[in-house]
């Protein structure tokens, strides 16, 4: 599939999100993104050695490094990122996460070429589309490579 997937392909757990966030108020809204960014899973040890540079997302403000795992045809992803320093960024990649994690690479793949606009208008926040967008393409280029990826450790 391609970066023009349509918006209407949006993952069902993503799409119950978006609507969970669309009828809160803004306290609340802010309430529920520091949940979600306690719900980003660690990164297993066996990532915490590797060369960093190739898994960092230059074009995020905040540091995060994104690192692939596959296994058995399905895809898992974890984020390095300060939690604390960065609450939505987290909040973002779990919410992502809940979704495509232990899918195949289609999942990923079909994400719309919309969808951190979707998120972000979905949740109520803007600004940081640049770095979340990157985030996403990276995700698309490991599943594109999926075959490729080896399980680390």
């Amino acid at each position: 599939m391609s970066d023009e997937t349509s918006s209407a392909t949006l993952p069902a757990a993503i799409a119950r999100v978006l609507a969970r966030f669309r009828a809160m108020g803004r306290e609340e809204k802010m309430q529920a993104l520091v949940h979600y960014s306690k719900k980003l899973e660690p990164v297993p040890e066996r990532f915490r050695a590797l060369e960093r540079a190739r898994f960092t997302i230059p074009e995020c403000q905040t540091r995060v490094d994104l690192f692939p795992d596959a296994h058995d045809g399905k895809l898992h992803f974890y984020a390095d990122v300060n939690v604390r320093q960065s609450p939505t960024i987290a909040a973002f990649l779990a919410i992502l996460f809940s979704s495509i994690n232990e899918q195949p690479a289609s999942v990923a793949l079909a994400l719309p070429a919309d969808y951190v606009q979707q998120l972000m208008h979905g949740i109520g926040l803007a600004g940081r589309e640049a770095g979340l967008s990157a985030m996403v393409t990276r995700i698309k280029a490991y599943a594109r490579d999926s075959d490729d990826l080896r399980q680390v450790g």
